[in-house]
């Protein structure tokens, strides 16, 4: 690549459709699999595709475990988890702004940065995992009920994005945090008993169908590194 372009380039993707809907199924899929590969997504010295959602299932993977150590080894429930975790998300990102004086993606293309955009990262995976069992379960609404409600809040805000002059950023990390709750409901509706509201898929056949989706959308759609804030 052009030396020029890719001093242009983030180390995160452009936001597209596409990565709105890998990342829902990328949020599913760590309800059935997932591997650690932060480490390896920021020493990579320029954005690659296929490394980056493996480090988003990953980091899924760290953020539910977050939650259910709050909510069972803690045992303040599934709002005290969501309190203490999204305080943690706000606290990322407020430490994150104040150091580095944006928390937009496109200011994502040094190591710092990239510690903390994972870092909130993985805060945002972990609060949303509460409220989506809370809204299946504890409320009684089922999976299919949850999942219409999450899907309705991140309509909401596309809707923001193109008729409103909010933030961006806000509006990027406020999808960001429903894709999770989105993404647990729906994983617990694939593989949940059916006595329980779900379809009772194996895990096995629900990880690979999933793994197949996501692979097939990293090879057919268009994946571009966000362009560098200056």
């Amino acid at each position: 690549m052009n030396s020029n372009i890719q001093n242009a380039l983030a180390k995160v993707p452009e936001v597209t459709l596409g990565f709105w809907v890998i990342k829902i199924l990328a949020t599913t899929l760590r309800e059935t699999g997932g591997v650690a590969a932060v480490a390896l997504q920021i020493a990579a010295k320029a954005f690659h595709p296929v490394l980056y959602w493996v480090t988003i299932i990953a980091s899924t993977t760290v953020g539910t475990t977050l939650a259910d150590f709050a909510d069972r080894s803690l045992g303040i429930g599934y709002l005290g988890g969501s309190i203490l975790l999204s305080t943690l998300l706000i606290a990322s990102l407020f430490t994150w702004h104040r150091s580095l004086g944006s928390i937009d993606i496109s200011s994502v293309h040094t190591a710092k940065a990239e510690g903390f955009y994972w870092l909130t990262i993985m805060f945002s995976q972990t609060p949303g995992t509460a409220p989506g069992d809370w809204t299946a379960d504890s409320a009684g609404l089922g999976y299919t009920g949850a999942a219409a409600i999450f899907g309705g809040m991140l309509l909401l805000v596309v809707f923001a994005h193109f008729f409103t002059t909010l933030s961006r950023t806000a509006l990027f990390w406020t999808a960001f945090v429903l894709t999770r709750p989105l993404g647990a409901v729906v994983g617990d509706y694939l593989d949940k008993p059916v006595a329980d509201g779900g379809l009772e898929f194996s895990r096995y056949a629900a990880t690979g169908a999933l793994l197949v989706a996501i692979a097939a959308l990293i090879l057919v759609l268009p994946h571009r590194a966000a362009r560098k804030s200056h």
